[in-house]
């Protein structure tokens, strides 16, 4: 499993590329409106997608180099230009989302501190902390593999924008991504306040000491509950009132162990120090006491296994 750890490379360039993008698309941005052209057909109508792929597809031509060093966030930015075309009631809220913003990690820290925020904790203090501890290049990579997971795996996820802006599960994520780095830093306080404010806001409970890899997907995310000692491996998908808990007999590490690339059905309890092996599949509603091998599926209660 990948941990989220530093994975160091040269984090100004990135920054400095990103920054310079972003000023760019913003001006080609500025041409997605009717184009004044002698020759255009007056009776034909103007084909907004044609026009927004012109555009990008010209931004991409005069700066290839910032183009490639993160297409995600690019991306997110090209979507959120072209929703505003669709809808233009959107402008003022993409703006202030997404495209006032020069980086994915600027905009994420300030969408969580909106979200958590309350009456005694202000979104600025929020926002300037969560966006420090971004600054962690393991983070910014789980971020996006997160993004990438979630686009490809979920059929309700239309784009990178509708999963940033919309998914709780998504966000859930990348804020116990940041309780789990203040949990071992040992800013315990700090990490059990963002793991209760989620729970609040978002109604999942991860413990800032559970271990989650990149490219998890929360589909719904609603009811999650998952225990301090859980390890959670990558690419597994998680679905609705999952819970990842104890038995409530045994102390010190008494969750479960996930392996890589699981999908955990809706309503499904994996209870106590088991190991669900790589590309198992638990199935809606089961209850797993025991160990699951490697691409089986269990289902039932208690769980068994109906398939290899």
């Amino acid at each position: 499993m990948a941990a989220c750890v530093d994975n160091p490379r040269n984090h100004d360039r990135h920054r400095t590329a990103c920054c310079r993008g972003t000023n760019s698309l913003s001006k080609f941005i500025t041409k997605l409106r009717r184009p004044r052209t002698p020759n255009l057909d007056p009776h034909r109508s103007l084909n907004p997608r044609a026009c927004y792929k012109k555009v990008i597809n010209d931004y991409r031509r005069v700066n290839p180099e910032a183009y490639s060093e993160d297409l995600i966030w690019l991306k997110m930015r090209e979507e959120a230009a072209f929703d505003i075309m669709q809808e233009p009631i959107l402008k003022k809220y993409y703006h202030s989302t997404i495209l006032s913003h020069t980086s994915l990690e600027r905009a994420l820290a300030n969408r969580l501190a909106l979200k958590l925020c309350n009456a005694d904790l202000s979104r600025e203090a929020l926002r300037d902390v969560f966006l420090k501890e971004f600054e962690d290049i393991g983070i910014q990579s789980a971020i996006r593999d997160d993004l990438k997971a979630v686009r490809e795996r979920d059929p309700a996820c239309v784009s990178y924008v509708n999963c940033f802006l919309n998914f709780k599960g998504f966000l859930a994520c990348q804020a116990y991504r940041l309780a789990h780095k203040f949990w071992i830093q040992g800013r315990t306080v700090l990490a059990f306040l963002i793991q209760n404010q989620v729970s609040e806001v978002f109604a999942m409970d991860i413990h800032p000491g559970a271990k989650i890899g990149p490219g998890i997907v929360f589909d719904h995310g609603t009811g999650v509950v998952i225990g301090e000692t859980t390890v959670i491996g990558d690419n597994v998908t998680i679905l609705h009132n999952v819970t990842l808990g104890g038995t409530g007999k045994v102390e010190g590490d008494r969750h479960p162990k996930i392996g890589d690339g699981v999908l955990i059905g809706a309503g499904a309890k994996i209870l106590g120090n088991v190991r669900i092996g790589e590309k198992a599949k638990i199935g809606a509603g089961s209850i797993v006491l025991k160990e699951v091998p490697a691409k089986a599926t269990a289902v039932g209660n208690p769980a068994r296994i109906v398939g290899l």
